[in-house]
């Protein structure tokens, strides 16, 4: 159809196309002369009725196509036009094809004359079925457009309305045909009316229909966000000419709002799935409260911060959650201190937190580490106070849009405070997310919760580990030492290895290492109850054999459970068997244990080795390579049954000796073998000062600390020079009393020690006289220095001395106690073939040594 001219000048002469309203509507036309026959025939009229000019010109036009019962009337009627008078009416007729079906014709008949002035007319024939059909055409378009449920708009081929229905009408306001002539910049803001317009005229060049396009847009005089879904197609003419494009738009913003909360529910689950396996991986409180933050931004917010009460990071026992309620006036009306641990943001150059009212008025933002607390009256110690959620409207100009402050419980305790902020354009926070912030700071505050409670018994367990090892640097006669112990990570809890250097009678030292096997406190405390039996042990002067094998009972009496109470008439329940035996189990495996013993004499620079189960003590002598002590493992401590061996190994001087755990030499990527070899190539050059031999070989062992505690324990040689020891043998008669006296008297004074002379004589003579009295044998006297002066007496007998309180009457019995009043420190051990009696005393340092006083004296009578 051909746009109509809007003036004179635009006026364009050319044929109509095909697909004109008359094509639809069939408009045929013939003539009639004067004497009532057709004298011209239209090809529009041959299509309506099926009848050729050549076989109707001249013809009766009632005869030709109106059926016989009718044309009576028709004659009339004809009659009655051909005298002039204009005339309109249905008329029957018969339909091409020859059949019986009628047609309805509507005719329009206007009279005229012939050039030679004679009655004629002009008939307009219209077939009534398209007429019918385009009115209910008309009419089913008008209902679909004009009743449908959905906005319909017509556009132009210019893109503006030419046609609004009702219900879009509904929508933007007025009446339908108020929109006729605007565009879609006059419903939406200008980039979603750019997106509309472009979709549009894609529509319109390429025939391409558009469905389920977004548009995002608020009615007239309203805030509220609508979405649109709007389907667009091309509309065209009769003759296949593009002549528009019809809008069908459905408001979705039902559909917009269930999609979004299904969204953000999935989102809530993947989030809080994503913190079940993010959160609480590490048993630090600061690593927990980055891991939380690490989960909520940008997944759930635009900015966040980790809160924790200071006391909790202290160590302090007290329930953080009672600082900020009942503490709250000793803080000054505010909250107790909190420390910032933790600090995201999603926001490029994002600005450190500052929440309204929760800080002091012209404070700066807190910093991650900075201690402080919150107003009284804020937000924020409300929420710690009540812990409960508190929601909190950003400030105008600044860009946080609001803020949630949860507080962290766990337990019923709270920990801290967690601040979620969403900047301005975000979705504001909603019910689903207030609830996701709880569990997420929930969650959280559970996992610091166990890291706190985990870290005090984590250093409880390091106080109790570390007090049990030796203090200090250890020292020991005829011995350089030196060690190190470096105690497994939070990762692997404490562990239960441990070494020792004990100093036994005649400037003799005992050198241990061991290893309980397991982790934690249980662990530690095997290890402190085993050093200290391994103590005991070693000051009884056994053989090292005879250690391990007392110390192996210890430990498989350790490891047992203890037996429940005798039943007696009373009816005392028994445990159970199952119980029994499960505790058995438990308790069995975490007192398993290795230890290597070793005892080194710095008089003949021998070493006595014993091994339970434990790794071989590692000897490097001068230009030697590393190698492995070839000593027999025996059985772990506490297994029992077996006996243990000994090694006695002569040392050179200058010789390198190490026991070390393994945790030293063994790790999940390197196997015991491989760490061996390592260990001994790190001690090739021995050399060193000892202290940097220790930093060389953890420095160059892949240790892998971490997964393992590690002790190492290194002596290097030193025997006592032969100018510190006198050695006698003296025979079993009483002028040997007197010889010893000689001999000590003699020794002494080489030694610049005459200030001991006279304690040395009286206690030499005390010691010798028992021996020819109460032993057996040849008597030996050997005289030690070193960092003490040390005496020992030696005879073949069995019987070990002991020290008794002597009566009135009694004219013997008081030696032992002089000895022991005079002394340091004496004792007796065994040995192979007797046993020995020594005394022990401090060196002069210029003061004098102290004489007994008389009382002390008399006290012996």
């Amino acid at each position: 159809m051909s746009e109509i001219p809007e003036t004179a000048s635009d006026v364009v002469w050319q044929s109509s196309p095909p697909g004109s309203i008359y094509d639809y509507i069939k408009v045929a036309s013939f003539s009639i002369g004067r004497d009532g026959l057709v004298d011209q025939w239209s090809h529009r009229a041959v299509e309506l009725f099926g009848i050729t000019a050549a076989e109707v010109r001249g013809k009766d036009p009632v005869e030709a196509f109106m059926p016989a019962e009718l044309r009576p009337r028709g004659h009339r009627k004809v009659a009655e036009i051909l005298d002039g008078k204009e005339w309109t009416g249905l008329v029957p007729f018969r339909m091409p094809g020859g059949s019986r079906a009628h047609g309805v014709a509507e005719v329009y008949v206007m009279p005229s004359r012939t050039p030679q002035g004679e009655q004629a007319a002009l008939c307009i024939v219209v077939d009534v079925r398209a007429l019918r059909r385009i009115e209910t055409d008309l009419a089913a378009s008008q209902a679909i457009f004009g009743q449908s449920p959905f906005g319909f708009l017509l556009f132009g081929t210019d893109l503006t309305v030419q046609r609004a229905n009702q219900r879009f009408a509904t929508v933007f306001g007025g009446a339908a045909d108020d929109h006729r002539g605007r565009t879609v910049h006059d419903y939406l803001s200008r980039p979603e009316a750019e997106r509309m317009n472009a979709a549009l005229r894609r529509v319109l060049e390429t025939g391409e229909s558009v469905t389920d396009l977004q548009i995002v847009g608020a009615p007239p005089g309203s805030t509220d966000r609508r979405h649109w879904s709007i389907n667009l197609y091309r509309v065209h003419g009769g003759s296949g000419r593009p002549v528009g494009v019809a809008g069908l738009g459905t408001d979705v913003t039902r559909r917009h709002i269930a999609a979004r909360e299904a969204a953000n529910a999935r989102r809530n689950l993947a989030l809080l799935n994503e913190a079940s396996a993010r959160i609480g991986n590490s048993l630090d409180l600061e690593t927990t409260a980055r891991e939380l933050l690490d989960v909520a931004v940008p997944g759930f917010c635009d900015l966040a911060s980790v809160d924790l009460y200071q006391g909790l990071l202290t160590g302090d026992e007290a329930p953080p959650g009672q600082w900020g309620s009942a503490r709250a006036e000793g803080f000054g009306g505010g909250s107790a201190e909190l420390r910032r641990v933790a600090f995201a943001s999603a926001v490029s150059d994002g600005p450190l937190m500052t929440t309204p009212g929760c800080a002091p008025e012209g404070a700066a933002p807190t910093a991650v580490g900075e201690v402080h607390r919150y107003p009284f009256n804020s937000p924020c110690a409300g929420a710690l106070r009540t812990a409960r959620v508190r929601s909190i409207p950003g400030e105008d100009g600044s860009l946080v849009q609001s803020t949630l402050a949860v507080p962290m419980v766990a337990h019923d305790t709270v920990v801290g405070l967690v601040q979620f902020s969403r900047t301005k354009g975000s979705e504001p926070f909603g019910e689903r997310d207030r609830a996701l912030a709880v569990e997420l700071a929930a969650r959280a505050a559970v996992c610091i919760d166990n890291a706190r409670l985990y870290r005090r018994e984590h250093e409880r367990a390091l106080i109790l580990q570390r007090s049990l090892l030796p203090p200090g640097d250890p020292e020991a006669a005829g011995l350089d030492i030196a060690c190190r112990y470096l105690p497994g990570t939070t990762a692997t809890e404490v562990g239960g290895d441990w070494f020792d250097v004990i100093e036994l009678p005649g400037h003799r030292t005992a050198l241990v290492v061991g290893d309980v096997m397991g982790r934690g406190l249980r662990a530690a405390v095997a290890m402190g109850e085993l050093r200290t039996a391994v103590r005991t042990l070693a000051l009884l002067d056994l053989e090292p054999a005879e250690v391990l094998s007392a110390l192996d009972e210890i430990a498989r009496g350790l490891g047992s459970p203890a037996k429940s109470g005798r039943s007696g008439g009373g009816g005392a329940q028994v445990p159970s068997r199952v119980a029994h035996k499960s505790r058995e189990a438990d308790l069995s495996e975490v007192y398993l244990a290795t230890c290597v013993y070793a005892v080194y004499d710095p008089v003949t620079r021998r070493c006595t080795f014993a091994n339970a189960g434990h790794l071989p003590p590692v000897l490097v002598e001068p230009g030697e390579e590393a190698l492995l002590l070839d000593v027999p493992p025996g059985m772990p401590l506490g297994v029992g049954g077996e006996p243990f061996e000994e090694v006695e190994v002569e040392l050179a001087e200058g010789a390198l000796l190490a026991l070390y755990t393994d945790g030293l030499v063994e790790s999940r990527e390197h196997p015991l073998d491989e760490g061996l070899r390592a260990f001994r190539t790190a001690l090739t050059d021995p050399v060193r000062p000892l202290e940097d031999v220790c930093d060389h070989v953890l420095g160059t062992l892949e240790t892998r600390h971490g997964e393992d505690d590690i002790a190492l324990l290194m002596a290097r040689i030193q025997g006592l020079p032969a100018e510190a020891v006198g050695d006698w043998r003296l025979p079993r008669e009483l002028r040997s009393v007197g010889r010893a006296r000689e001999l000590a008297r003699a020794q002494l004074m080489s030694w610049d020690l005459e200030a001991l002379i006279d304690t040395v004589e009286l206690l030499v003579s005390e010691l010798v006289t028992n021996a020819l009295r109460y032993g057996e044998g040849e008597i030996r006297l050997r005289l030690l220095r070193d960092r003490t002066l040390v005496c020992e007496v030696w005879d073949a007998g069995l019987v070990q001395p002991r020290r008794r309180r002597a009566r009135d009457t009694d004219e013997g019995g008081r030696g032992l106690q002089l000895v022991g009043l005079l002394s340091a420190a004496w004792g007796s051990r065994r040995t192979p073939r007797g046993k020995t009696v020594w005394f022990e005393l401090a060196l002069p340092d210029g003061e004098g040594s102290a004489e007994p006083t008389v009382e002390q004296l008399l006290s012996m009578f």
